[in-house]
């Protein structure tokens, strides 16, 4: 899995629509948990390629959005209650 098809894997979650619910249930396919795996290895084994680097750096911005994501859901069930 590349960069641009764990930026497609988000976008589609989000282009259905989604409700808080949806957002804090959310989990990113097996085949990304993978490759972000496989990408952190490499970063600390120090055998990972500059363009692994930059696809690593997409996959932990991607991550960091969906915990920001997941926390205002979260808060938007707590106001709804």
């Amino acid at each position: 899995m590349d960069g641009a098809k764990s930026y497609e894997e988000i976008i589609d979650f989000i282009a259905c629509g989604t409700t808080p619910e949806m957002v804090i249930a959310f989990r990113p396919s097996e085949a990304f948990a993978q490759r972000v795996t496989e990408l952190v290895e490499r970063s600390h084994d120090g055998t990972i390629s500059q363009e692994e680097r930059s696809e690593l750096d997409d996959c932990l911005q991607l991550e960091h959005i969906m915990v920001m994501a997941k926390a205002r859901a979260r808060q938007h069930i707590q106001l709804g209650q």
